[in-house]
């Protein structure tokens, strides 16, 4: 049998539902794989043992539950995402102290799904950031290679998925959040359409970008966990009544990409690719016309401003969203001033990092008097535009395809003194968060020259999951599977 820590989502659950494995005994094969990977990686900000364990032991003597399609699975859970009575920080110091009295409904479907809550993942203080460097808890490490990034700000769940700690993570994506942390990490991550997911309970960073979506090793994997986290729910007013497809059913509806039309925007494909990506990624795409999809040559004109665009919006939305930590109502607060003002300023000043203060004050600049026509205004319009570019190109494709990321993995420390290159690592993920559209991250393979996992991003109509998933399932079964990653391969 296959061991555990390698199992998929889907084959583990196959096996737990039949009673060939019992809940206790994959959890605690779970634990073990963090005990053996945690020193070389880690990934993990708060480990709940004997809660698991103790749900294990219960959901083994009460038997399998044919309705709950993720019975007895372990997750992970990425620490920006409110889980009751367990830590949720943020990676900052700010949320040290904070243990939320309730849990996000992703949350919460997961649980009613089945599955075991067994960790809090690492992440960027909340969510700012690009490499998982940010966190004031931890550093996290890239599982191919221990002196590399593991892309961020969802980097510890895509690690711990990597590295076989659990067969699935959750994490979020503000602009790239899952999508660039899949690629570096070899992993498959979905970013839903905007909507499509609740985020009530999710932390806000930018609330008009921000999602929740899952990492898995397969493409069938993250259905499954999209199938159960999708829908609308009352309590967030922003999520969509859409109804949800059967995602898995419609995995078994094509086994070829005849009839689909793939588009290939030029600003993806151009200058700036390092060679391992554009090698790699270019033979997934030969992959897909022999499944038979027609490539097509699209552009996205407005792409060059997007990046720009996407980070006046997502400061001013953080320095609004990040005004209540101000250590009155909850959170870390300084005892050391007695004067309200210099409190707040103590506070905040000793509370927040130092790329979480930029992006505030940065965010606060945009939005002031006399700034904000010349900066929010335009990027709000510059938004419409680059949706525009996104909704014109997909009326001639089903699908478009791109590198998730320009480079492979970078080492540590090499970006995080220069904001303005840390920022340029996802100028192939922003765009997207700033349309609403969903995406979808696919291992297309390992680098020759660097032997680091390379990521092909997927992008749908608004709610196009379905065919999103189709695509990359087909494409999935022609390219090369990945091993299990080098860096802790133990």
């Amino acid at each position: 049998m296959t061991a555990i820590y390698q199992m998929s989502l889907t084959e583990m659950s196959h096996r737990l539902q039949s009673r060939e494995l019992g809940v206790e005994q994959a959890v605690s094969a779970c634990l073990e794989r963090m005990e053996a990977t945690e020193p070389d990686i880690g990934c993990l900000l708060h480990l709940e043992r004997e809660t698991a364990l103790q749900r294990a032991r219960e959901m083994d003597a009460a038997g399998p539950d044919p309705e709950q399609p993720l019975w007895g699975v372990p997750v992970v859970i990425k620490d920006v995402l409110a889980t009751k009575d367990v830590p949720t920080t943020c990676g900052s110091r700010m949320l040290e102290s904070f243990v939320p009295f309730y849990d996000a409904e992703a949350v919460d479907r997961l649980k009613r799904a089945g599955a075991i809550i067994l960790a809090k993942s690492n992440m960027d203080e909340f969510a700012m950031g690009s490499s998982t460097e940010n966190s004031a808890f931890a550093l996290t490490r890239n599982p191919w290679d221990t002196e590399r990034v593991p892309g961020g700000s969802s980097g510890g769940s895509a690690a711990s998925t990597a590295a076989g700690q659990t067969p699935l993570s959750l994490g979020t994506d503000t602009g790239g959040s899952i999508r660039q942390p899949a690629a570096f990490c070899g992993c498959v991550g979905i970013k839903p359409t905007y909507g499509r997911v609740s985020r009530f309970g999710l932390v806000a960073y930018g609330s008009s970008l921000d999602q929740a979506g899952p990492f898995a090793r397969s493409v069938e994997d993250a259905a499954r966990v999209l199938q159960v986290i999708a829908g609308k729910d009352a309590k967030d007013s922003t999520s969509s009544p859409e109804p949800v497809p059967d995602y898995i059913a419609a995995l078994a509806e094509r086994d070829d990409l005849k009839g689909i039309r793939l588009g290939l925007p030029e600003e993806y494909w151009g200058e700036g690719l390092e060679s391992d990506v554009d090698g790699v990624c270019r033979s997934a795409l030969h992959k897909a016309q022999e499944l038979g999809a027609e490539l097509v040559p699209v552009s996205l004109p407005h792409s060059p401003y997007a990046i720009a665009a996407y980070y006046i919006i997502v400061m001013a939305e953080a320095s609004s969203n990040l005004a209540r930590y101000d250590g009155v109502r909850y959170g870390y607060r300084d005892t050391s001033e007695k004067e309200l003002t210099r409190m707040y300023f103590a506070t905040r000043s000793k509370g927040f990092g130092r790329e979480v203060q930029r992006r505030i004050v940065l965010g606060t600049y945009v939005l002031s008097a006399g700034y904000y026509d010349a900066y929010y205004k335009k990027a709000a319009q510059v938004r419409r535009l680059v949706r525009e570019d996104y909704q014109r190109a997909l009326q001639d494709c089903d699908l478009l395809l791109a590198p998730a990321a320009p480079g492979v993995p970078f080492r540590l420390g090499e970006k995080v003194e220069d904001p303005l290159q840390m920022y340029l690592t996802d100028i192939f993920t922003n765009p997207l968060n700033l349309t609403g559209l969903p995406g979808l991250s696919l291992p297309a393979g390992l680098g020759p020259e660097t032997g680091l996992p390379i990521g092909l991003q997927l992008f749908g109509p608004s709610f196009g999951e379905e065919k999103l998933l189709q695509v990359a399932y087909v494409l999935e079964g022609a390219l090369p599977d990945l091993p299990f990653p080098r860096g802790v391969d133990k």
